[in-house]
């Protein structure tokens, strides 16, 4: 048997996980469906009991898929391994069979995959239900369209690689800290983007200062993507399997 990796072995404690993690996912998922249903029966709620009412305002959904959207899988992300700052919970985890590479794997998947697609298919039913009962009463002579059928078209690239960057920033802070893991890794995030930002903002004017000096290039455009959109994608990419790589070397100290 493979001490690595073996698909029996991972599938076992990916069920493991389920039954003792699921409970916390279960209930935050309860939690964004219900805080999205509210968000739109308020906004539909006219529409709803007086049929000749058509006036919606539907710029509640971009802040509310961005803000409650990061707050969902971040959370979720930061309770994975907070049980390691608790000894009882981390000698039981310690003695589960499986190797630190697939407990490590179980958590990217749990964090990365499962909570993103999660919220995105819990946030796609809300706005398809409502948009779809307002059609139903209304007509389709003032036609409202589905978030993602208006978004996801033109979606800025980088912005697909976010949710796992940060998942990975808030999983790497669940087994790094002991307590308060989501206030102190929101924290840590907030200073170092705050330097970041001073960096880039400083850099991009000392090397656009004299931009209408330098020759336009046919190079800057590939496969009709801008450079620039292209490069913060591998940069996102990268700073993501390197939080992977840190979270991992991170939880085989843990187990040693």
């Amino acid at each position: 048997m493979n001490n690595t990796f073996d698909i029996n072995r991972f599938g076992l404690l990916l069920r493991r996980q389920w039954l003792e993690f699921g409970k916390i996912y279960l209930m935050a998922l309860g939690v964004a469906f219900g805080a999205n249903t509210i968000f739109y029966l308020y906004s539909f709620w006219a529409t709803i009991i007086y049929p000749n009412f058509t006036h919606i305002n539907l710029n509640f959904r971009e802040p509310l898929f961005l803000i409650f959207g990061f707050l969902f899988i971040t959370a979720i992300a930061s309770n994975y391994f907070s049980h390691y700052g608790q000894k009882a919970k981390t000698v039981i985890d310690l003695l589960i069979p499986a190797s630190t590479f697939e407990k490590f794997l179980a958590a990217v998947l749990f964090t990365a995959v499962l909570s993103v697609v999660s919220f995105v298919v819990i946030f796609w039913l809300v706005d398809f239900g409502f948009i779809t009962n307002y059609r139903a009463n209304h007509g389709t002579a003032r036609e409202l369209h589905l978030f993602f059928a208006i978004h996801v078209p033109d979606l800025f690239t980088p912005l697909y690689f976010v949710p796992a960057l940060a998942t990975s920033i808030f999983l790497l802070g669940s087994i790094y800290f002991h307590k308060f893991h989501y206030i102190k890794t929101a924290l840590s995030v907030m200073v170092f983007t705050g330097l970041a930002t001073y960096i880039v903002a400083n850099a991009g004017e000392a090397l656009t200062r004299n931009r209408h000096q330098l020759p336009t290039s046919p190079f800057m455009k590939v496969d009709g993507k801008d450079l620039a959109e292209i490069s913060i994608s591998l940069v996102l990419i990268l700073l993501t399997l390197a939080i992977w790589s840190i979270t991992y070397v991170r939880l085989k100290e843990k187990e040693v």
